[in-house]
């Protein structure tokens, strides 16, 4: 790894250990232990910590303390976990991050009841932020909190069509992964001073790393190693997923290749062992391509928006991030 790059790492790792110290520290009532027990369990699952860091770096790029902005990156952490156990029962997800899920290790209501507390922890680690921004603040992380849930509702509703195009799943994941990730990113910069061209530029910056992140995901369903991957190759076809490579690939299909993309449509049962298949298809129809090249694009653009942002070690951290999602390989 060439030094520049190890100095990225070692600034994220230090970021994400600030973060980690804050979360520890987060939920210290015991009682009732049904209700903290599994917020502390999901808080303490790891994870990249990415919204927190990225909220940190964008801090620092405008020329802000990230001690003003650690409340803040906590709470975008803490509200993203929420909306993964929430998402779990809604998908039946038996694990999280090489863990049982909640709903699995306790039940749905407590689940439910968690999650709902950490939504309030998430706000009272938010109001801890100090100085005049935390009005503003709390209007950006509420709208994108009800901004998340739109893309789920979507994503939910899409589970039951038929028909899906791609400027709808777009819109979907511009919401559900891409607009916490921006939240992240233009909070950072609300915190450390920004002015409107450097806010907009981070919101920017943030929305289309998420969709990025999200169509990159799409992809290694279907092409990563599976020992890398963690999970197991095709997963999305199994369980009939709308997916970036499905819709688009639908566009162009035709004959055997359209029929067979239709059965993911309508939910037919799809075995782990055809995902080689549909593989193909997708590189004949030019959706793997595709793909790939909107992702180029939209990291190239994410990284042209930090433009506005003065020259710094931040800023080039944040770049250096957004060509970690193009090359991730899980």
């Amino acid at each position: 790894m060439a030094p520049v790059q190890q100095a990225f790492v070692r600034r994220y790792a230090a970021y994400r250990r600030r973060v980690e110290r804050y979360l520890r520290a987060l939920v210290r009532t015991p009682v009732p232990a049904s209700l903290y027990d599994p917020a502390r369990y999901v808080l303490e699952g790891g994870g990249k910590r990415v919204r927190s860091v990225l909220l940190l770096a964008a801090c620092r790029g405008v020329g802000g303390s990230t001690s003003d902005a650690l409340p803040a990156s906590a709470a975008i952490e803490v509200l993203h976990n929420f909306t993964l156990v929430h998402d779990d029962i809604m998908d039946h997800a038996a694990t999280r991050r090489g863990r049982a899920t909640v709903h699995r290790r306790w039940d749905e209501n407590v689940a439910i009841l968690a999650g709902d507390a950490m939504v309030a922890l998430a706000y009272e680690a938010l109001t801890r932020t100090p100085g005049l921004r935390v009005r503003e603040a709390v209007r950006l992380f509420t709208e994108g909190l009800l901004v998340v849930c739109e893309g789920q509702a979507y994503d939910k509703e899409f589970e039951a069509r038929r028909r899906v195009s791609l400027r709808e799943y777009l819109q979907m994941i511009d919401r559900k992964t891409g607009r916490l990730i921006a939240v992240a990113a233009e909070l950072g910069g609300i915190l450390g001073g920004a002015t409107t061209s450097q806010r907009r530029a981070l919101r920017m910056y943030g929305s289309l790393v998420g969709r990025a992140f999200q169509i990159q995901d799409d992809v290694l369903d279907i092409m990563a190693d599976e020992a890398e991957f963690g999970k197991r190759i095709g997963g999305d076809l199994v369980e009939g997923k709308k997916t970036y490579l499905l819709l688009r690939a639908l566009e162009r299909a035709r004959g055997r290749d359209r029929s067979e993309l239709l059965r993911v449509m309508r939910k037919e049962r799809v075995r782990f062992s055809e995902a080689s298949s549909f593989r193909e298809i997708y590189r004949r129809t030019g959706a793997l391509d595709d793909a790939r090249r909107r992702i180029d694009r939209d990291i190239r653009t994410a990284q042209r928006a930090l433009k506005a942002l003065p020259a710094s070690p931040d800023r080039d951290m944040l770049v250096w991030f957004a060509d970690l999602i193009r090359v991730r390989t899980f």
